[in-house]
Order: structure tokens, then sequence, then C-alpha cells
């Protein structure tokens, strides 16, 4: 008999990808507010708005997991700044409500937390380093990390790099994928010079998080690709790999940015506490493009309105 996994957020693309990978190995419960998957074997879906905490708990009751992984989350910067109550009830309220459940009931629970809780003033951060929030949407993460650490003992909190990757049905917040359909459009894509970042592609990521969801670390861990870099230059990596021309990478300040919620500027992770942990491999930024490309995918799905 399978252990019984619970994600949420699985209409996202994290997410989503993590249900792909964990389908063979686990029961996998995935809740979100649209019903969007096909039937899959080992998988069962749980349509449901997760602010409503007493049908959260209903589903809970019912799937009764092994384990965890909350995924869901508002993660659109500049909404969480402009739409604060919001983003607190999703992005604390419902991760409070998850891990006094888990620490009821016993389940693991790991957290997707951001690599934006830093200020961007140092760079290649260690777990122990400070969070300092230069935005609503870091505050948010570091209150839900807090709460995590000081109601449950059995609980992971993944600190995630950009996530590099394709969606597995719906769109989801997938730059490679928005970049791919610029240059495939022949449009200008515009990358920032001044923002850092170690990113991590999707298939490794899916596959650290379930592993930790199997195994009993706690505490904090960053989960993040071996290349340090801004993201023109990733952009510049990425198309030539993907054979696109280079012609249509252009480089951008984001400070210039009007009206645009502040951003860190270096939020590079230091890994080596997951390479040393985990037996996952953190990669590079070229074998994760290489993963991300050829990572399952839902097929022949037609998820288009009837």
């Amino acid at each position: 008999m399978l252990n019984k996994l619970m994600i949420t957020g699985v209409g996202g693309f994290v997410a989503g990808n993590v249900v792909l990978q964990a389908i063979d190995e686990w029961e996998v419960h995935g809740l979100a507010r649209k019903p969007i998957y096909p039937p899959m074997k080992n998988f069962n879906f749980h349509t449901i708005d997760l602010r409503d905490l007493a049908k959260l708990r209903a589903v809970f009751s019912q799937v009764r997991p092994d384990a965890v992984i909350h995924a869901a989350a508002i993660a659109d910067i500049d909404f969480c700044q402009s739409n604060q109550q919001i983003a607190e009830e999703v992005n604390v309220g419902i991760t409070r409500e998850l891990s006094l459940l888990c620490a009821e009931s016993g389940a693991r629970l790991v957290f997707c937390s951001t690599d934006t809780v830093f200020d961007g003033e140092k760079g290649l951060y260690v777990e122990e380093d400070l969070p300092i929030p230069v935005n609503y949407y870091a505050e948010t993460k570091i209150r839900a990390e807090n709460i995590i650490q000081d109601s449950n003992k059995n609980a992971a909190i993944a600190r995630l790099a950009l996530v590099m990757g394709l969606p597995v049905l719906v769109g989801g917040n997938s730059f490679l994928a928005k970049m791919r359909q610029q240059l495939d459009a022949g449009k200008t894509g515009t990358f920032y010079e001044n923002e850092i970042r170690t990113p991590i592609d999707v298939v490794t990521l899916s596959r650290a998080l379930l592993e930790l969801a199997a195994n009993d670390f706690t505490g904090i861990l960053h989960l993040a690709g071996n290349d340090r870099l801004n993201r023109y230059d990733m952009a510049q990596r990425i198309a030539a790999q993907l054979n696109y021309s280079l012609e249509n990478i252009k480089s951008a300040d984001s400070s210039s940015i009007p009206g645009r919620a502040p951003r860190p500027r270096d939020v590079s992770l230091n890994n080596d506490k997951a390479r040393n942990t985990l037996h996952t491999p953190m990669v590079n930024l070229q074998q994760g493009l290489v993963l991300a490309m050829s990572s399952r995918r839902i097929k022949n799905y037609d998820n288009s309105p009837n």
C-alpha cells in the first residue's frame, strides 16, 4: 500500500510537476480551486478554496495524509504588495492551519518558501542568515516560516530559488515557458541584469521536495542550482542552448520600472547543505535545462474550454 501524499496548489507550475514525479511512488491527493487534471493512476483531485479552513480540515481528515507538500501561495510580488489582506490569508493563514493539522495528526510537512525572504545585499545566503524582507510577499513567507518552526516538530522548510521548467498543464508562473513563447513569436525578451539568482530546474526541485517528504530532515534547506548569475546572462545561456538567436535577448534594469514593488538585488542561495543532506543532486544551469526540457508531462490532454 502506497503512502498518502497531499499536495496543495496543483494547478500551479511547481506543484503540477511534483504530482507527475510522485504518482509512481505515492498515493497523491492534489488540492486546487479548479478541477484541471485528467484521470491518472494513484492520483485523486480535491476541488477546494484553501481559504475555506473548515473544508480544508474536512478534506485533511478524509485523506489522512502521511505527508503534505504545501506549494500553494500567491507568489505575484506586485499583487501581494497591493492586496495585502488576501496575501495574508493565503500565504500565512492557510500555512498556519496546515501546520497545525500536520502537527496534530503526525503528518510530515514540507513547506515551499522563497529565496526572496532576503534583502539581496549579500548574496549566496546560507540557511542561518537572517531573513530581511523588502516587499510584502517576503513578509508573508517569513511569517509562515516562523509559524511552522514554532508549531511543528516534523517539518522541512524549503526555500526555492528561481524555478526553471515547463508547466505540465496550464501556464503557471514559468519564466522559461514565457521566454520560449516570446522567442518563437520573434518578439524581444527583456531580462534584468540587476537581479541575481541561483536557478533550479523543476525536475530536480520536484525530486528534492519528494525526498524531503519521505525523510526526517527538519529545519530550513535551500534548494538552488549550482550557478549564480543574473537574469540576462541566464536568458542568454538558455537561448543559446535551445538554438535561439541572441538578437532578441535584451537587458534592462528592473529598478527603473515605475509602480513595481521592491525586489532584492542578489538572492543567490548557497546550496551546500542541500548537497550534503539530500540524495537528489543539485545541478548547474545547462544540466537543469536538459532535465527541464525532457521532463515528464501530460500529453494529448486538451485543457481548452468547451
